[in-house]
């Protein structure tokens, strides 16, 4: 049995990286973002104003991903901010998955800009391990104006690990043999799935680097740190048994929460935010041919004090009244009168839609009208756009009648109005 070859694929500064070279092989820029102190970053008037995305110079100034833009530019007052641009991402990111796709039909997406690649049948139709990734690596950059780090190994793990080495335009190996070598020395930071939180729990321990976690008994670490005790410790080791998965799982849940412009100071604008929200998500439902039976609502005050609650339907839906309805009432028993600035509406329970529905002697909906109505909405709204047919509450309204996810300021980029150097 061969042993198997896994790459990890990572596009190096993926969001920054993409807009620097649309700028500059479409929009006739001359600077490169990615030589520049840059970030990403989202709108501070619609209150998104955080760094999604920063240029490897831009870490000389400690400026981190998820930070407020205010924060940001404090620590380097001549930060250059470029907005969000998700259709251009998307864009990007399809492209570079077709060309993983030609090297081997062992592709896993694993997020917008990276992918496990299981490599072990195909590598050797264009070389070594490393002539092919290089090969890989080389065309990406050729081809589409962007680079990526490529790790390679015999785990996912690993690979992911490998991948996280030197950058930019790296291919870089761990190989089970060069654990001791090239990954125990790091901080256990470094370690894949141990976080800000754990991390402090091993420093606490007198734990730094990744060697002494792989050398520590794991049954004392699962005493300590329970389940997640035994899968750090696996995994400081190099041990992963998980397989590239080409097909997504189905999902468990479907949701989507919005950031609203303003404090939101009265129920009758949270309910025309949380109709926005069951637009989209009910929208999701019906694309998968899945129904829900479960709807939770959450709460984020103008504090940041964040509160939920959730109920059973009596039977499971897809239909945007219905869910808006559930939202409405678990709202109503969860809101104290706070200022709220951000809404959530969640789903789970999924099951597949098999267009049959449980009716009550006494029901005086009519759920086949509203079925209907919602599929006749979509189909218009796939053909001509999103805001072809609005309901009539969100004429003139500020809030986005197609709230959640990822907004509409960031989906697209008015280059007019950006003076692009």
């Amino acid at each position: 049995m061969f042993e198997k070859i896994i790459y990890h694929i990572d596009v190096n500064s993926a969001f920054l990286s993409w807009e620097a070279t649309y700028r500059l092989y479409h929009k006739g820029g001359k600077v490169d973002l990615r030589e520049q102190v840059a970030a990403v970053g989202g709108d501070v008037t619609m209150r998104h104003g955080i760094i999604l995305a920063k240029s490897i110079p831009a870490k000389k100034y400690n400026i981190k991903t998820g930070e407020s833009l205010m924060e940001a530019k404090q620590k380097c007052p001549d930060l250059i901010i470029v907005p969000p641009n998700y259709n251009l991402y998307e864009q990007c990111s399809a492209a570079f998955m077709r060309i993983l796709k030609e090297y081997s039909d062992m592709v896993e997406q694993y997020s917008i800009d990276e992918a496990f690649v299981d490599m072990t049948a195909t590598y050797h139709l264009f070389g070594t391990p490393e002539e092919t990734a290089q090969i890989i690596k080389n065309r990406i950059r050729d081809e589409l104006g962007f680079t990526v780090n490529i790790g390679i190994s015999t785990n996912k793990l690993l690979a992911k690990m490998a991948s996280d080495f030197k950058k930019p335009d790296m291919v870089h190996t761990l190989y089970p043999h060069e654990i001791e070598r090239k990954m125990w020395p790091l901080s256990v930071s470094d370690l894949f799935f141990v976080g800000r939180a754990t991390t402090k729990k091993l420093f606490t321990m007198g734990i730094k680097t990744i060697g002494e976690l792989a050398k520590c008994d794991p049954v004392w670490l699962q005493t300590i740190l329970k389940k997640q005790g035994e899968v750090v410790w696996s995994f400081a080791n190099g041990i992963d048994f998980s397989p590239v998965i080409t097909e997504p799982p189905a999902n468990k849940g479907y949701g989507n929460s919005t950031t609203t412009p303003f404090d939101v100071m009265d129920t009758e604008t949270a309910k025309v935010v949380l109709l926005a929200l069951a637009e989209t998500v009910s929208k999701r439902l019906r694309r998968d041919d899945v129904r829900v039976s479960v709807i939770s609502v959450g709460i984020r005050a103008s504090d940041l004090s964040y509160c939920s609650h959730q109920k059973v339907l009596d039977v499971a839906t897809n239909i945007t009244n219905e869910i808006h309805k559930a939202a409405c009432e678990l709202f109503d028993e969860l809101w104290r009168g706070q200022p709220i600035r951000h809404l959530g509406v969640h789903t789970s329970k999924v099951q597949d839609d098999d267009g049959i529905r449980q009716l009550f002697f006494f029901e005086a909906v009519d759920y086949e009208k509203l079925v209907a109505v919602d599929r006749t909405v979509d189909a218009i709204r796939d053909r001509f756009g999103n805001d072809s047919v609005k309901r009539a509450v969100f004429v003139k309204h500020p809030i986005d009648h197609m709230s959640g996810g990822i907004s509409r300021e960031k989906r697209e980029v008015d280059y007019s109005r950006i003076k692009v150097e």
